[in-house]
């Protein structure tokens, strides 16, 4: 009744290479995975639906960016008038404002709308999709067995299939959307608003050693800058999550799945009187999940320290750097708004790493799962394969007549009183293969 909780990492969480090139071939390996578990869907009989709505909301989000930056423009001469004290300025503007606000209202709504009715047409294709492979050629239960046999393949009994098909697949298709549209969203908003930045921050001039310098585009290097240190320091402090999260999963669905085990066979446990045993299992199982989760729980306690106090200084840091000028007189208050709001703009474009790190680790673990998933699949066709090449008497790995193993051609098996059990039965079984007999 009793197992052991799967505790050892995939072959996908080991360490990565210590070179950069292999950095980038294993980044490579990982985006080709992924890509693989996303195709299929988008080249499915549902394609053109799909592909349709993908197409939707790219343009709704293209069509975001562009509201943000009429209301860029809208800064500068909304707060030009208050500075003016242009009264008339100030009503029109605030007219403009309802119908910029309005248009983005129904882009948000619209785009949050097509966003979900796609995650969910996308999630029931997918799950659809595993549960035919997963029922198949009794692939559910050849992976169960595997988890139990000592030769059996490696890869070929993925932990808790049932958590992979209910909860991952709902993951992927959540975060590989939201991420996707939120990268293209910060690309676009980028490319749209650093060119404002360049125009409304103008040189910065200096002297140093007697020598005179001027720095064009200055508050965009400055952003460039502020938000590559930022990424840099989110990636080395929350690198562990990926690691952590994937466990997580792992832990959680251990933990269910022997609940499960204990509903199925309440009977036998009954019977034998096996509850304080199957409380030693769960507790054991529970305690795994408590203790990765309070790790995980102090590694986001530190990201999050350093993300909001990367956050809060974003706001006030374009007004410190870009003040002198305003006080100077060279730039009006308008454009002071307007040179914050477009800094704040490519800020949070270059910052969308640092924002989606957590979002990120839990992507990239569940992707994990599922191609460890897929894998296992795949190991089961080929040792499917190898078993009717075997029954053939052909396979090229291993001999029927090796020692230890079992064939038999044109086996009939019958009861003393003529009733045939087997009728020219024809098999191959090597040493340590699980066989199943019945009848």
């Amino acid at each position: 009744m009793t197992e052991a909780p799967s505790s050892a990492p995939d072959a996908s969480l080991s360490r990565p290479p210590a070179t950069a090139a292999g950095k980038w071939r294993a980044f490579a390996d990982f985006c080709r995975k992924a890509w693989a578990l996303t195709r299929p869907y988008f080249n499915s009989e549902e394609k053109w639906k799909a592909r349709g709505m993908l197409v939707a909301i790219v343009l709704l989000n293209l069509a975001a960016v562009y509201m943000l930056v009429l209301l860029n423009e809208w800064n500068r001469v909304f707060y030009d008038a208050l500075q003016n004290k242009d009264q008339p300025v100030f009503w029109t503007q605030l007219g403009r404002f309802t119908y910029l606000a309005f248009g983005f209202i129904i882009i948000a709504v619209y785009r949050f709308y097509l966003t979900q009715l796609l995650e969910m047409r996308w999630r029931a294709w997918m799950t659809r999709h595993y549960l035919d492979r997963w029922l198949a050629d009794h692939a559910f239960y050849r992976m169960e067995l595997a988890r139990y046999a000592e030769n059996a393949p490696p890869g070929a009994a993925p932990d808790n299939p049932d958590q992979r098909i209910q909860e991952d697949l709902n993951l992927f298709t959540t975060y590989s959307l939201s991420l996707s549209m939120g990268l293209l969203n910060s690309v676009v908003t980028l490319v749209s608003f650093v060119g404002i930045l360049w125009t409304l921050s103008g040189p910065f001039a200096f002297t140093l050693g007697g020598s005179s310098f001027n720095i064009p585009g200055f508050m965009v290097w400055m952003a460039v800058l502020y938000c590559l240190v930022g990424s840099v320091l989110t990636h080395y402090i929350g690198r562990p999550q990926i690691r952590l999260n994937f466990l997580q999963q792992r832990y959680e669905a251990d933990f269910r799945h022997h609940l499960i085990r204990v509903r199925e066979f309440s009977e036998s446990i009954a019977l034998d009187k096996g509850e304080a045993v199957e409380r030693q299992q769960l507790d054991l199982r529970f305690s795994t999940v408590l203790a990765n989760y309070l790790t995980l729980i102090k590694k986001q306690k530190n990201l999050i320290w350093f993300s909001s106090f990367f956050g809060q200084a974003a706001t006030v840091f374009p007004f410190i750097v870009a003040a002198p000028r305003f006080f100077s007189g060279a730039i009006q208050l308008g454009q002071l708004m307007q040179i914050a709001s477009a800094f704040g703009r490519v800020q949070d474009a270059l910052s969308w790493f640092v924002d989606n790190y957590s979002n990120l680790a839990i992507w990239r673990a569940t992707t994990d799962r599922l191609t460890g998933f897929e894998a296992s699949f795949q190991t089961l066709a080929q040792a499917k394969a190898a078993r009717e090449l075997a029954q053939a008497g052909a396979s090229p790995a291993t001999s029927p007549a090796a020692s230890g193993a079992l064939q038999a051609s044109g086996l009939t098996v019958a009861l003393p009183g003529g009733a045939v059990l087997l009728d020219q039965v024809t098999l191959a079984a090597n040493a340590g293969d699980s066989v199943l007999l019945k009848g």
